[in-house]
């Protein structure tokens, strides 16, 4: 994969990528000017979309989910970050072929290097016309970051292709018109076809759809691995990047064919009144929409269950715990609240996943 250290960086080169990243048009064609600029890429902007993945994958192991397919297609790969992480996290004994697609044969070259590397045992190819277009089930899909570089077309052929999957997992940045496109353009096409697994607690139409819904988007944040922020490269590198180390945004989809369904939709809850362990239903649970917003005395949470998307107040006088536990409410925001005219007296937050 290379050799590059923090000493070695080739910044000229991040700063022309960071550059085509941010511009309006967004990335489009062939960005990846050598195996440099993805070892480079790899080793920042890449290892950042890994924090965001960690966050997505401790969640789904939190539901004690298991990909139902043995073979995973990373569509739109780069430097193959997104399905090194994934075949990490459920292990590579789990899976046996995986296969990348992207415009850019570099970045393919790259990314199958990278997972060989990585996974000796596993069979490491390039996707070909069959796969991509044909009708065979596709396994599990792995997208990361691609809604901002997709036209029209693009876009419909990977709702065509996201259709023969077993299951998807699909990441993006987090932004507002991302998570907006991912819901529009592919949540609600699939949802029929698909069990919702998260972000959503529930299978409905998505209320973020409602006219009065229309400045929220779904979106969360990732914590970043602990030291970062003393780390004086990742400083450095996030100021020339212009980036904010604190604050990991992203928006998630994870879906799997109803034959598969029914594992992680259930969490258990502490105990009850009694002491007793009780079982929780995610569906009864609501989930958290970007990060609660405190002001002194009270805080607002825009909150997001079956029955649609809508702030809920809650008052430190009537949970000073949940007050503070809110602060820091992290990945898999999910509780069920006790509400009383819009406000929160109190909630539970789920435990273990039962499967």
């Amino acid at each position: 994969m290379g050799n590059v250290t923090w000493d070695t960086l080739d910044w000229d080169a991040l700063d022309r990528l960071r550059a085509i990243f941010l511009s309006e048009a967004g990335p489009r064609g062939m960005y990846w000017t050598s195996r440099s600029d993805l070892v480079n890429y790899d080793f920042t902007f890449g290892r950042r979309i890994a924090w965001k993945w960690a966050a997505v994958l401790r969640e789904l192991h939190w539901r004690r989910w298991t990909p139902p397919a043995d073979t995973v297609l990373d569509w739109g790969s780069g430097s193959g970050v997104a399905s090194r992480r994934v075949i990490e996290a459920f292990g590579p004994k789990r899976f046996t072929s995986l296969f990348f697609h992207d415009c850019s044969e570099l970045a393919m070259d790259f990314a199958a290097e990278a997972a060989r590397s990585a996974f000796p045992r596993l069979r490491v190819e390039r996707a070909d016309a069959n796969l991509l277009t044909g009708d065979a089930p596709v396994g599990l899909l792995v997208v990361s970051h691609v809604l901002g570089e997709l036209d029209d077309r693009g876009r419909e052929h990977l709702l065509r292709l996201a259709r023969r999957a077993e299951a998807i997992l699909w990441v993006e940045p987090g932004s507002f018109q991302s998570s907006r496109d991912l819901i529009a353009d592919f949540r609600e096409h699939l949802r029929g076809e698909f069990h919702i697994l998260a972000p959503c607690t529930h299978q409905a139409a998505c209320g973020l759809l409602a006219r009065e819904n229309a400045r929220h988007w779904c979106h969360n944040f990732a914590d970043p691995p602990a030291g970062i922020m003393g780390n004086a490269n990742w400083v450095r590198f996030a100021k020339r990047a212009g980036i904010d180390l604190r604050r990991l945004p992203y928006s998630f989809l994870a879906l799997e064919k109803p034959a598969h369904a029914g594992r992680g939709t259930a969490c258990r809850a502490p105990t009850t009144d009694s002491g007793n362990p009780a079982i929780l239903s995610v569906s009864d649970c609501s989930r958290i929409l970007g990060e609660p917003r405190h002001y002194k005395g009270h805080a607002l949470v825009t909150s997001c269950q079956e029955d649609g998307v809508y702030d809920v107040t809650l008052r430190k006088r009537d949970a000073p715990a949940l007050f503070k536990a809110l602060k820091g409410c992290g990945e898999a925001p999910i509780y069920r609240w006790d509400l009383s005219d819009g406000r929160i007296i109190d909630a539970q937050k789920p435990g273990n996943v039962s499967v």
